[in-house]
């Protein structure tokens, strides 16, 4: 059984130590960060990390056991010197590009990218050339496409029991590059990653966000998704936060509050009114990691060839929702098409590095 070696870039909050935020949240099973993750896995081994904070890996590496030589501020020497198998780049987007592309260059197997994938289209598109003309496994961190429980709608869905799929709502979108960036991958996932056909979308208060083509903050967003099998995607800003809808011909499928309950409605006839949606009993399944699920489909990936379930190209496409719904909105609303040419804006946003929470 081979054992794979892993490093971790970006060692602030997803990067190690998100799980002390998460615990006895219902809907999220640990390990949830990269670094759990890895340390959790026994087919991995997890050898190195890198940060800019000299202060922050040394609180990882007593966390992970990583010692203080295997601890590196610039992740070139990390990965010239520790040559992983591995590596997770858990830095904000604006730095993620250029160490994918480093990573993917220099001889690692498979790269694990927090969400969202790129700061430009242009910086995702030679992502996409890079991992692909070297061969690279790849994973974006949108957790939900390796959640049990999406998993199981999607099959309900598949099964075609609930007749063809029609709609899917996002309830709450949030911001476009942490929030919608797992909001489009999970539809896209459910809708069997059809392409899109168009998008049309709005930023409320968008005053001082777009700087010519750069973006100095992360904007909030709601808008319209047409993919081209039909389905229509609804990213709503309303209350009901983490809760998404898959509406099909004869029923529908839900999940409440990011996962502490799960809801199955099918089409019955009610006396004196005639068809309408009846609750039903959602299938059982068992809440497992999916940070764990997407590392193990990493390994299983390095040991079969086979594909991941993400992919670099699935991650393209959801970033390219991303900045079709700002192209949209800098056109008052109007529909632009995907795939989405010419697009120059750019994240780029004056800000200071998180500072882990290091205790639960």
């Amino acid at each position: 059984m081979k054992i794979y070696r892993a490093a971790v870039i970006g060692c602030s909050r997803m990067g190690a130590f998100i799980d002390n935020e998460v615990i006895g949240n219902r809907g999220i099973a640990l390990p949830y960060s990269h670094a759990a993750g890895f340390y959790a896995e026994e087919r991995i081994e997890l050898i190195a990390c890198s940060d800019l904070r000299a202060d922050v890996m040394s609180v990882f590496g007593t966390r992970y056991e990583v010692p203080k030589n295997r601890q590196y501020i610039d992740y070139r020497e990390l990965i010239e010197k520790e040559q992983p198998d591995i590596v997770s780049v858990a830095t904000q987007p604006e730095q993620r590009a250029e160490i994918v592309i480093h990573a993917a260059e220099h001889n690692v197997k498979a790269i694990y990218a927090e969400k969202a994938m790129a700061a430009s289209m242009d910086e995702a598109e030679a992502m996409v050339e890079s991992v692909e003309r070297n061969g690279v496994f790849f994973n974006l961190g949108t957790n939900r496409r390796w959640d049990a429980g999406f998993d199981t709608m999607k099959e309900v869905i598949d099964s075609g029991e609930l007749g063809s799929l029609k709609t899917l709502i996002v309830y709450a979108n949030g911001t476009l590059f942490n929030t919608a960036s797992h909001n489009f991958d999970l539809i896209l996932r459910l809708n069997s990653d059809q392409p899109a056909s168009w998008v049309s979308a709005h930023v409320p208060n968008s005053e001082g966000i777009f700087d010519g083509d750069i973006v100095r903050e992360d904007p909030v967003t709601h808008g319209m998704i047409q993919f081209q099998n039909g389905v229509t995607g609804y990213a709503l800003l309303s209350p009901r936060s983490s809760e998404w809808e898959a509406i099909c011909e004869k029923g529908s499928l839900a999940c409440f509050n990011n996962g502490w309950r799960w809801n199955l409605r099918r089409q019955t006839n009610i006396p004196g009114w005639g068809a309408s949606f009846a609750p039903d009993r959602f299938p059982e399944f068992e809440n497992t990691s999916s940070t764990a699920n997407l590392i193990k489909d990493l390994v299983h990936a390095l040991d079969t060839g086979a594909p991941t379930r993400g992919g670099v190209r699935v991650a393209h496409a959801s970033t390219e929702l991303i900045f079709a719904f700002m192209e949209s909105h800098l056109q008052n609303g109007a529909r632009v098409d995907i795939p989405l040419k010419g697009c120059k804006l750019r994240l780029q946003r004056n800000r200071g590095a998180n500072q882990p929470k290091y205790e639960a």
